[in-house]
C-alpha cells in the first residue's frame, strides 16, 4: 500500500476507528529549527554517505502545514526530535525545542545531548524545564554512548525515568560507534535506563532483542521498520516475528515522519500486515507510549 492525499487520511481514519484507538502517538517525529531542517533535508536530496540511497522527502512542507498534517492524521502526541552534529550546538537546540513545546501542547518536550563538558548543566536544565524525552543520535554524532563526559548526564537521566530515544542501530550506515557493543556497555553501567532503539536496532535486529531481553527498560520503536523501503535493504529477519509478539508491551509506533519517501499510511500499513493482531496494533500504536509518557 502506497497512498497519497486523502486516500491515506481515508485509510488511517479506518486504521483508527477499526481498532478503536483514541488516536496515535508517534514518539519519532523531526520538528527543528527551519535552518537546521532545510540543512537536513539537503542532506537527503543529495543521498549522503550516512543516507547512502535516493530518499525524497513525502511532507515537504512548512512547520504549520506539517503540524495540520499529523493532527489531521489522528496523532495526539508527538516528539520533536532535534540532534547536534559538533559541539556548542545541544544547548541552543534545546531552547528551541522548549520553546516549540511550549506552544505546541500535542509535543512531547523533547531534547538532546552532546558530549561535551558542559553536558552535564544544560541536560539538568531542560529537566527542570519539563524535558519528556531525550534523542541521541550516534551515527551523526559520532562518538561513543559511553564517553566519560556524559557520565553524569546518563546518570540523570536513570534517575529522572526519562527516555532517550537513540539511534545506535548500523543503519542505514554504519558508525564507528553504532551497534549493540556500545549500547550494551551503557546499559551495564546504567541498567536503571529508559532507551528507545530506534528503527528497532537495524539491521542488527537480534542483537538489540537479545538487549531488551536483559534489560527491563529497553524499547524499541517501529520507525521505518517492515516498510517495503526497508524490507528492500534490511528486511526483518522471520525468525524474529515471534519476538515482536513477545515484545508487544515494549514496541512504539515510530514514523520519522517528515523525512520519509512514502506515505505515512504505509507506516500504519506495514505494521498491520505483520497479522500479530488488534491488541498488539493497540499496545504499539497508542497504549504502551500513553504508558510511558503518562498520556491521559
Amino acid at each position: 500500500m502506497s497512498v497519497n492525499g486523502d486516500d491515506d487520511t481515508a485509510y488511517i481514519a479506518e486504521f483508527r476507528q477499526r481498532l478503536r484507538l483514541p488516536g496515535l502517538i508517534d514518539v519519532h517525529t523531526h520538528f527543528m529549527p527551519e535552518r537546521v531542517l532545510r540543512k537536513v533535508w539537503s542532506y537527503f536530496d543529495s543521498a549522503g554517505p550516512l543516507i547512502g540511497r535516493p530518499w525524497p522527502i513525502t511532507y515537504r512542507d512548512d512547520e504549520q502545514v506539517r503540524l495540520k498534517t499529523l493532527r489531521g492524521f489522528g496523532v495526539h502526541a508527538f516528539t520533536s526530535l532535534v540532534y547536534p552534529h559538533k559541539p556548542d550546538m545541544a544547548a541552543w537546540l534545546n531552547e528551541w525545542a522548549a520553546d516549540f513545546a511550549a506552544r505546541t501542547p500535542d509535543c512531547l518536550h523533547t531534547a538532546t545531548f552532546f558530549p561535551e563538558p558542559h553536558a552535564d548543566s544544560y541536560v539538568e536544565a531542560a529537566i527542570e524545564a519539563g524535558a519528556r524525552i531525550f534523542k541521541v543520535h550516534i551515527q551523526v554524532g559520532d562518538f561513543h554512548p559511553r564517553d566519560p563526559r556524559l557520565n553524569e548526564v546518563w546518570g540523570m537521566l536513570a534517575d529522572a525515568g526519562i527516555p532517550v530515544l537513540v539511534h545506535c542501530g548500523s543503519g542505514p550506515a554504519p558508525g564507528e560507534f553504532t551497534g549493540p557493543g556500545p549500547i550494551a556497555e551503557l546499559l551495564q553501567r546504567y541498567p536503571r535506563l529508559r532507551l528507545i532503539v530506534a528503527h528497532m536496532g537495524a539491521p542488527e535486529y537480534s542483537e538489540f532483542l537479545d538487549i531488551a531481553q536483559r534489560f527491563d527498560g529497553v524499547h524499541l520503536d517501529t520507525t521505518m521498520n517492515f516498510t517495503d523501503f526497508f524490507e528492500s535493504d534490511d528486511p526483518f529477519p522471520t525468525s524474529e516475528r515471534g519476538r515482536l509478539r513477545y515484545f508487544g508491551d515494549r514496541i512504539l509506533f515510530g514514523s520519522d515522519f517528515p523525512n520519509i519517501p512514502y506515505s505515512y499510511g504505509h507506516a500504519l500499513y506495514a505494521l498491520e500486515r505483520l497479522d500479530l493482531g488488534e491488541n498488539w496494533l493497540q499496545n504499539v500504536c497508542y497504549r504502551n507510549a500513553a504508558r510511558l509518557f503518562e498520556i491521559g
